[in-house]
């Protein structure tokens, strides 16, 4: 690694840079600028360096960040939104290769998982319909019984 990727990585905070519009850039990102651009703190980004999730290099003991760490970390933070175990999301991230070359089996995963996770949802959807129909009619009789009992009551 040359000196100029040095100096961009350490001193893009100090220059004022834009995290977020460094994310898409070529550029090496330092921790501070990747928790900006992610809105993740340094343990968590730690936490995934342990995991094997990350595996930021080291310009003189400093985590820098590529470009390609920053797209692991948006399919992470993305993986995590929608519930997925880490151990699921490090194997998913793993089958890609150094190259790409699991890419075909990265989209078979995807599909297979996403077309699981469609399923479940759609089935506790339909439970989720069942019930509110239920209660929605106990709630309209009850309702009902209230104001019958409380007409009655005014009557005699």
């Amino acid at each position: 690694m040359d000196s100029t990727h040095d100096k961009h990585a350490t001193s893009a905070q100090a220059r004022g840079d834009d995290p977020a519009a460094m994310a898409d850039s070529d550029a090496l990102m330092g921790i501070a600028d990747m928790c900006a651009a992610f809105d993740v703190s340094p343990r968590t980004l730690r936490f995934y360096e342990t995991k094997g999730l990350l595996a930021p290099r080291r310009i003189n003991g400093t985590r820098v960040y590529s470009k390609v760490d920053r797209a692991r970390l948006s399919r992470i933070l993305r993986a995590k939104s929608l519930g997925m175990p880490l151990a699921e999301i490090k194997a998913y991230l793993d089958m890609y290769g150094d190259h790409g070359e699991g890419r075909v089996q990265q989209l078979s995963y995807v599909i297979e998982m996403t077309g699981n996770a469609i399923r479940d949802l759609e089935a506790k959807r339909a439970e989720i319909d069942t019930s509110l129909a239920e209660l929605r009619l106990i709630h309209e009789r009850s309702r009902q019984m209230l104001e019958a009992k409380r007409k009655g009551r005014s009557g005699a």
